[in-house]
């Protein structure tokens, strides 16, 4: 089985990304990780990243589409793949198309985590954590019993990232959508998008997605 999974900021993508690579024994693929990977293994292309990345510059599409490519030409005793946060745009989409197809790898399905704006908006901007032990909160969904103080750290103050606005995560998910609508119209034609609602519980999401994979 050999998926990819979308899904914007706040909807919990990661978290069902690691219950379905248990869940399913897939090589889990994230861009970051696998260019971190090539560069410290020092490969040619690794190299390559390397160069680019200490000069400030972009890495190419091409260059990091060859390295998923390289990422999963090695399965060992997984049972397939799982791409995360790749393809991001039509443009990669259609080249990592090309390039599986050299090699008669083929994607079977895309799954989508669809989540309402607003709730995910309050759900990032809502984060608030203990200054003092770490434990995080949600002033929406997972309040303190006091306001703005930590439940076990004897009123201790609860603090907030400076980029966790309404406003920035608003522009992140304008983004998101931007450039993955044409990524999933493109999937959609090919008949593998699969939509998930991603706005129920960790478990029955994981259930809803594994019911579209079967």
């Amino acid at each position: 089985m050999n998926i990819i999974l979308l899904g914007p900021p706040g909807v919990g993508k990661g978290t069902q990304a690691t219950l379905l690579r248990d869940h399913f024994k897939l090589l889990h693929v994230s861009t970051g990780e696998a260019l971190r990977k090539e560069k410290s293994l020092g490969t040619p292309l690794g190299k390559e990243v390397g160069k680019i990345m200490e000069s400030g510059g972009l890495v190419s599409d091409d260059i990091v589409t060859r390295i998923v490519i390289s990422a999963i030409s090695d399965l060992g005793d997984k049972k397939g793949f799982m791409l995360d946060g790749y393809p991001r745009n039509l443009a990669q989409a259609e080249l990592l198309a090309k390039m599986l197809a050299e090699k008669s790898i083929k994607i079977d399905s895309v799954i989508s985590i669809e989540a309402d704006k607003e709730i995910v908006i309050k759900r990032l901007a809502g984060r608030r954590s203990c200054e003092k032990c770490g434990k995080d909160y949600n002033i929406h969904f997972n309040p303190p019993k006091v306001a703005g103080e930590c439940d076990v750290c004897d009123g201790a103050k609860l603090i907030c990232r400076a980029d966790d606005t309404e406003e920035t995560h608003l522009r992140r998910l304008t983004e998101y959508e931007d450039k993955t609508e044409p990524l999933k119209a493109y999937y959609s034609s090919k008949g593998l998008l699969k939509p998930v609602d991603g706005m129920g519980t960790v478990e029955s999401v994981f259930r809803d997605i594994s019911e579209a994979l079967n």
